[in-house]
């Protein structure tokens, strides 16, 4: 009998995109698909279950399929149409640890992938220029979901102690883009206009939401030959973006906000249903935040088939146009930047000459940045 995998959190659409792609593979005989409500997407020919997984039911679930497979997919930022944070966060942590208890319990299950985030490093003023999968970080995050995937982290590691004799895959994404991205960052991105923090351009890192769902169907098989996938990776493409480049590249104009008043114009947006404009997202939109892929490639085994400015630029392609036309704004950007009092155009300036915009890597702005972007990757 081939491998049965359950996976959590299917009524979201990378859940659904999952499901589909994972019962095509030969060596997996049944699909279980869990949430607490049913999914407006097809899940294919899965058995799709309906189940709360902050409820003890979900030992249950796992015993009747005798799952040997679970993709907890069910740890996320945003709440689904109706929901509050308050529920995102019990779903995120009560439901962590009670399927966490349930996989314990369970004497079939072999194999746990959890879909976590680069959240876990928060951003601080003083963070390194590149965070490895073993870089503590310099300030822990203190709310929101960034918080939450840290507590979710530290449970899926005591279940690690437990159970041994069960193969761990951590993935850490770093934020996920693509036409039917559902993230906060994303939200942040459809505003017409960006509210940035002045005087800040931080350095961003995307993985497109079809490497993804790649990555986690290569997490939940035996690891290939000269590869292992038990451990913590640190999941993105290749290169980095600036916020600045970002707002160009989208036609979006931005509004710089002076940092104290940050929190009001996030407070702002929160109640008028915009976008989720938390601490967290403040603090990633002020210092930014790099990591390391080296284990993702030579240890996992994977090789993102998009790079962070393609990603990126798919998903500015769902989107459509913004205000300004990007080309023209890109062009009027680098004319500014060439005038004498602008520095003559000189490569500390951060611009994106045209010969870096279309790179696979995407533009790296200061020279600080491009030796980061060397180290990450």
């Amino acid at each position: 009998m081939g491998k049965v995998v359950l996976v959590t959190g299917v009524a979201r659409q990378l859940g659904g995109r999952f499901v589909r792609r994972v019962q095509r593979d030969p060596e997996v005989d049944r699909v279980v698909a869990v949430d607490a409500v049913p999914p407006e997407h097809h899940l294919g020919g899965a058995d799709f279950v309906q189940a709360d997984i902050r409820q003890p039911t979900i030992t249950k679930v796992l015993a009747e399929h005798r799952v040997d497979t679970v993709v907890h997919m069910d740890v996320t930022g945003t709440a689904l149409a109706g929901g509050s944070r308050g529920s995102v966060k019990e779903t995120n942590v009560i439901g962590t640890m009670q399927l966490l208890g349930a996989c314990q319990k369970s004497p079939t299950v072999k194999r746990l992938v959890v879909k976590s985030s680069t959240n876990v490093y928060g951003s601080a003023p003083r963070d390194p220029a590149v965070f490895t999968e073993t870089t503590p970080p310099k300030s822990l995050p203190s709310g929101g979901f960034a918080k939450d995937t840290v507590e979710v982290e530290g449970y899926v590691r005591g279940f690690a102690r437990r159970r041994p004799d069960v193969a761990v895959c951590v993935l850490r994404f770093a934020n996920i883009l693509g036409p039917a991205a559902d993230s906060p960052l994303a939200e942040y991105f459809s505003l017409p206009v960006l509210p940035t923090v002045f005087g800040y351009d931080p350095r961003l890192q995307f993985v497109h939401e079809d490497d993804a769902v790649e990555v986690l169907r290569l997490a939940s098989h035996d690891p290939r030959r000269g590869t292992l996938n038990s451990g913590t990776f640190n999941i993105a493409g290749e290169g980095l973006l600036l916020l600045s480049q970002c707002a160009r590249r989208l036609g979006r104009p931005t509004l710089p906000v002076l940092l104290p008043a940050v929190t009001w114009v996030g407070t702002a947006l929160r109640t008028l249903g915009a976008t989720d404009f938390s601490p967290e997202q403040i603090r990633l939109l002020t210092h930014g935040r790099v990591v390391a892929t080296r284990q993702m490639r030579e240890t996992l085994g994977f090789r993102p088939k998009y790079t962070t400015a393609e990603a990126f630029a798919d998903f500015v392609r769902s989107r459509g146009p913004g205000l300004l036309p990007p080309a023209a704004l890109a062009g009027a950007v680098d004319r500014i930047a060439a005038l004498p009092f602008a520095g003559g155009g000189s490569k500390s300036g951060g611009t994106e000459p045209g010969g870096t915009e279309s790179g696979a890597g995407g533009g790296t702005g200061p020279g600080a940045d491009n030796s980061a972007h060397h180290s990450a990757n």
